[in-house]
């Protein structure tokens, strides 16, 4: 047997051990047991904590003993299934955000079952676009978020702190605050801290124009991470950003929060305008900003975004931008830890693990054949786009949508829980119907990846769409490209 057939097999072995111990009717029903209140509190938060000796098992009722049980019989299979040890395990389970997400992953396989991908039994992530107010105008802004929007419709300070309880009672692991600019809300970091003192992991993403050292010192007493927009040198970030300055200014937030110790990372929208740029500014953020990480967002026409909808990249800029990033990322002397929000990056990672010519385009050969044997099960699970699975995104009058890039109301906090959005929406079931997918259905990397919906949507206004910006579906792009050549004639 070869490697790549031995690494399949035991790809399917550890998907197959997982479904038959936690999809079977008889393993849901006893996941239904341990989920629930116990007094009051999570039970399944409860019992993971005295599995790791920080609770009195004598002092638990007798279903909370019995959900004891049962919880440490999955953690130890799931634990023995991917082969990580019992001690790292339990160094993971301390971690009350760790916790949170275990809950999360055990409920949500108790409601809709083993699938791939997962899907929780609420969204892992919440990104709230905190307001349409910006001071910049930005030509790509998907909520197309001005210094003059009308903001009379934007919750109130105490709907701000109901919304937070809401989340946190339906399950939610971490809150992204963004906008707009979050920071021209005076009551963000009152909310913030509000969210950190209910067990949220809580980001911050802003254009940095606004962080002084005053400020940066504001942030790190309430955000566990902060994300600063960055999209070029001074003329190509000032132009996106559409003010002069802004770009002295972001670099200077940037230095700032890197100054104060705040985990930061910068991010950037690639599109044509900055394409040829990027490796350059790669070392500038790593070199003269200091940043650790950096984040590529996919280009997507909604909003403001819509108008510069020819400079999107083509299948193959995007593919060969995404290997770039994860040649950076397995580098062994990186200096700068390197993500992106296109799906395909899944794939490519995917590839270079499992594909024949591993050290012809990546340095750390033996890190990628470490990964062998994990990775699909992995990707499967993740499941490349995470819109209606793993995260939603709230708008700032209440209004829950799929993604910040995908424009459909789905609910309103105001007006109905978000864990009834979550289990009842019509188009959310949808997003999780990977098979029925145009073009990414028919792939054979569909759980993995599956596209980007908001692009789908963006091109086509179908959210079960094709994703033109990937190279399985050249086809779709030259239609894009079509309608791209009538409209100039």
């Amino acid at each position: 047997m070869g490697a790549r057939e031995g690494d399949a097999e035991r790809h399917e072995a550890v998907v197959g051990t997982v479904e038959r111990w936690l999809g079977n009717p008889l393993s849901r029903k006893l996941l239904k047991l341990v989920t629930g209140k116990s007094n009051g509190e999570s039970r399944l938060d409860k019992v993971l904590r005295c599995y790791v000796g920080e609770g009195d098992f004598s002092k638990l009722s007798w279903r909370d003993q019995l959900a004891f049980s049962i919880v440490k019989f999955f953690i130890d299979k799931g634990s023995e299934s991917f082969g990580v040890s019992r001690e790292v395990m339990m160094r993971a389970i301390k971690d009350p955000i760790v916790r949170k997400g275990i809950v999360n992953v055990l409920e949500g396989i108790e409601h809709f079952g083993v699938k791939r991908p997962f899907v929780g039994m609420a969204p892992f992530l919440i990104v709230w676009n905190y307001t349409r107010l910006c001071n910049l105008r930005c030509k790509h802004c998907y909520e197309s978020a001005s210094p003059d929007v009308d903001v009379s419709q934007e919750l109130s300070t105490e709907e701000r702190r109901a919304v937070v309880d809401e989340l946190a009672d339906a399950g939610v692991v971490a809150i992204a605050f963004s906008g707009g600019e979050p920071l021209m809300r005076k009551d963000v970091y009152e909310i913030a801290a509000h969210a950190k003192s209910r067990g949220f992991y809580v980001s911050l993403a802003t254009n940095g124009t606004l962080i002084s050292k005053e400020v940066a010192r504001k942030i790190k007493e309430v955000f566990d991470y902060v994300e600063i927009s960055l999209d070029g040198f001074q003329s190509t970030h000032d132009e996106f950003r559409g003010v002069n300055g802004a770009w002295k200014r972001t670099c200077e937030g940037i230095k700032n929060c890197v100054a104060e110790g705040i985990d930061t990372g910068v991010a950037v929208t690639v599109t044509r305008l900055n394409f040829y740029e990027f490796p350059s500014l790669m070392d500038f953020v790593a070199d003269e900003l200091g940043a650790k990480r950096m984040v590529v967002f996919n280009y997507v026409p909604v909003g403001k975004g819509k108008e510069i909808v020819e400079e999107d990249l083509s299948p193959q800029e995007r593919w060969d931008l995404l290997r770039y990033l994860y040649s950076n990322l397995v580098s062994e002397d990186k200096k700068l830890i390197t993500y992106s929000t296109a799906p395909q990056y899944a794939v490519v990672s995917y590839q270079a693990v499992y594909g024949p010519t591993v050290a012809t385009h990546f340095t750390n050969e033996g890190m990628i054949k470490a990964m062998r044997g994990k990775t699909k099960a992995l990707s499967e699970f993740l499941g490349g786009c995470g819109a209606g699975r793993l995260y939603l995104s709230l708008e700032p009058n209440g209004d829950v949508e799929p993604c910040v890039f995908l424009p459909i109301k789905i609910g309103n906090l105001k007006e109905q829980s978000l864990r009834e959005i979550w289990c009842n929406s019509e188009v959310l079931k949808k997003l999780r119907e990977r098979e029925k997918f145009e073009g990414c259905g028919s792939c054979e990397h569909v759980y993995i990846c599956g596209g980007c919906r908001a692009r789908a949507y963006g091109y086509f206004g179908n959210i079960q769409g094709a994703d033109p910006g990937c190279l399985h579906n050249l086809g779709y792009w030259e239609m894009v490209q079509g309608r791209r050549a009538c409209s100039w004639r």
